[in-house]
């Protein structure tokens, strides 16, 4: 097994790429259609360790989801809101979004269930989502005697009533696309307040554009008041099997633009325009302010590297790309500020604080706050073995680095299976850089 990969410098870089699916669009397309009466055909499904364990939790419930990993093809017969499952136990092992959505959905459709997941995950908290199920009425709790708003989760539920909730919106907008992914499955129309300021709000907005692509009746603001329509109520508004194309992940598409800001180069991400549903493809922006120029069309969108200089910038919105910017601001002209990004604490890593840890390994001095951090780049990038935390965003981004410094070793490289299994593969072809496996 490789324990680590060593990145060799390379030149500007020009290519083109399609970026393997959307995780986020994956996981929430796969609810949607589990919970849908009839058959959906779903395109471009993400071939990752996050989507396998969604896939099969739904299998171990009781769903035929049959899966074509190479041509990126997943069929699903919905249960049509009703589950026949016994009492189950699910392991989840350190995906957020599977947690998050199956705790609401399976709520939502009664029944008893445990959910349970890797050491990490019963220190990621899930408790204001716990809370606005009860609200709705919904019986749910944790079970973690340490940390009492963290996994596992206890499930014995006679559904969802409906009615009026609030959110809270600070620590991750997970909870609120949880709670509407299985909010038309109530007997009543659903109403969600958000409580203080959304992070994310753009994965919010994405989750209402894939439950109507599925029948849903959603309307309202992602930062609220949300109303959603009772499918008991309402039966034209039920999720009904659909075929539904993924667009690639914006996340992973950051890595390839900042390959292109490193090196000076080109960076082309097919497949991914100006109408894309996610949040992310406003990265370009921020490498825009630090002196990039960006071309939008409505199949891609092409970053040219130009001479960077620092920026400070609200990334509360954006924050899975807050890793790559930092790999982008160690080659930049004066310090970067990130800010707004507490919730990038409880993430599969605290990603302020082991970033930061990191970034000085290279030799930036770095100034830590509670909702961000400050990056002083260095005259010089030292030679560094990069610690990843078993986060597999520290991973793909902090390897850019070594396309520009010599000596960058990064270790548990094969933590990138749980969104982007081929991207040291991608990456060299991408680069033609070498990126020699270390065993």
């Amino acid at each position: 097994m490789t324990q680590a990969v060593r990145i060799t410098p390379c030149s500007a870089v020009k290519a083109a790429i399609r970026p393997p699916g959307s995780k986020s669009i994956t996981n929430r397309a796969i609810v949607c259609a589990a919970l849908a009466t009839g058959t959906s055909h779903l395109r471009g499904v993400l071939d990752s360790e996050d989507t396998h364990v969604m896939i099969a939790a739904w299998q171990q419930l009781g769903l035929t989801l049959q899966h074509d990993p190479v041509a990126g093809e997943l069929q699903i017969e919905g249960c049509g809101g009703k589950l026949n499952a016994p009492p189950t136990e699910l392991f989840i092992g350190n995906s957020g979004t599977t947690i998050r959505f199956l705790t609401a959905a399976l709520a939502a459709c009664g029944g008893r269930y445990q959910l349970d997941g890797v050491p990490r995950m019963r220190e990621r908290p899930i408790g204001d989502l716990l809370i606005a199920l009860r609200q709705l009425g919904c019986q749910v709790s944790s079970l973690n005697a340490q940390h009492g708003d963290c996994p596992p989760v206890a499930i014995n539920s006679n559904g969802m009533r409906g009615g009026s909730a609030t959110v809270a919106g600070n620590i991750s907008s997970q909870y609120l696309s949880g709670i509407l992914l299985a909010a038309p499955l109530a007997e009543h129309d659903v109403v969600l307040e958000v409580d203080g300021e959304l992070v994310s709000v753009p994965y919010v907005e994405m989750t209402s554009a894939v439950m109507r692509s599925f029948g849903a009746a959603v309307s309202g603001p992602a930062s609220g008041p949300l109303r959603i329509a009772s499918s008991k109520q309402t039966p034209e508004n039920r999720y009904r099997g659909s075929q539904y194309a993924i667009e690639p992940d914006a996340s992973a598409a950051s890595y390839f633009w900042g390959a292109a800001a490193i090196t000076g180069g080109e960076g082309r991400v097919q497949g991914l325009g100006r109408s894309s549903l996610q949040g992310d493809v406003r990265f370009c922006e921020v490498l825009e302010q630090m002196g990039c120029s960006v071309d939008y069309a409505d199949d891609s969108i092409v970053v040219r590297g130009g001479k960077l200089c620092g920026v400070d910038v609200d990334m509360a919105h954006i924050s899975d790309t807050v890793q790559t910017l930092a790999a982008v601001a160690l080659f930049a002209s004066g310090p970067t500020t990130v800010r707004g990004v507490a919730h990038n604490r409880v993430k599969e890593t605290d990603r302020i604080s082991d970033l930061a840890c990191e970034l000085r390994r290279l030799g930036a001095a770095v100034d830590e706050f509670d909702d961000g951090l400050t990056i002083h780049p260095p005259e010089t990038i030292r030679s560094a073995n990069i610690e990843t935390y078993h986060d597999h965003r520290m991973a793909m981004s902090l390897a850019l680095v070594g396309l520009r410094a010599a000596g960058i070793v990064i270790k548990d490289p094969a933590c990138t299976a749980k969104t982007y299994p081929n991207y040291w593969d991608d990456l060299e072809r991408f680069c033609h850089a070498r990126i020699e496996r270390m065993n």
